[in-house]
């Protein structure tokens, strides 16, 4: 969870010194994480890095409108003390449903939105707005 931490940390602070790309070490939860962030529009694009045909790290490049950050805020709710979980019912909206929330569910990790669709809880990582 910690790299959960540093990742979405690198994220916004690449986002507030208005940098076009960064660099993101690799693994396979980042990688679901930065799927729904393209998926849902708050980066443009993400690819994998190699080094001697071994996955090194992400290159994201971020997303900007009228030259400010398309995401505003980004919420850690799990932390390696304190691990937060939900029932499908009970996920919490991010903004009142204008942001979205990332769980880890026995599905894989998705957001609140298909959470919801199918009717699975999980463990709540972050919300992004």
């Amino acid at each position: 969870m910690a790299n959960l931490c540093d990742f979405l940390a690198r994220i916004r602070n690449a986002q507030s010194a208005m940098m076009r790309i960064v660099e993101i070490p690799f693994s396979e939860m980042r990688g679901s994480v930065l799927k729904i962030l393209r998926d849902e529009g708050y980066i443009t694009y993400f690819d994998k890095k190699e080094m001697k045909n071994r996955i090194f790290s992400f290159i994201v490049e971020l997303k900007y409108y009228n030259n400010m950050p398309v995401i505003h805020e980004i919420k850690v709710y799990s932390k390696p003390g304190r691990r937060i979980y939900s029932t499908a019912k009970a996920i919490p909206r991010f903004y009142n449903g204008l942001g979205i929330i990332i769980l880890s569910t026995s599905k894989g990790i998705i957001s609140d939105f298909d959470a919801r669709k199918l009717n699975v809880g999980g463990e709540i990582l972050c919300g992004v707005f």
